[in-house]
């Protein structure tokens, strides 16, 4: 399913940018809302599946943002 793709993508865009430091709360989110998603898709509930992917896909897209301003707010000027 490309939106569980998308949401694993996203999700390591985010780890990488620092969400885990910065964005815990989106990271947690976004992550939560994958593996309800894999529960989901596993007991053949596809449109929740999907659903719940679109959602981890959007936390994990917060959780970077976050995560940019906030690295960006200690970088020195």
């Amino acid at each position: 399913m490309q939106e569980m793709s998308d949401a694993r993508q996203a999700i390591a865009v985010a780890r990488e940018a620092g969400a885990a430091e910065y964005a815990a709360f989106h990271l947690k989110a976004a992550e939560d809302y994958l593996k309800s998603a894999e529960e989901k898709l596993n007991e053949h509930q596809y449109s929740r599946a999907r659903y719940d992917a679109k959602q981890a896909k959007m936390k994990a897209l917060d959780a970077l943002k976050a995560a940019e301003q906030s690295s960006a707010e200690e970088e020195p000027q």
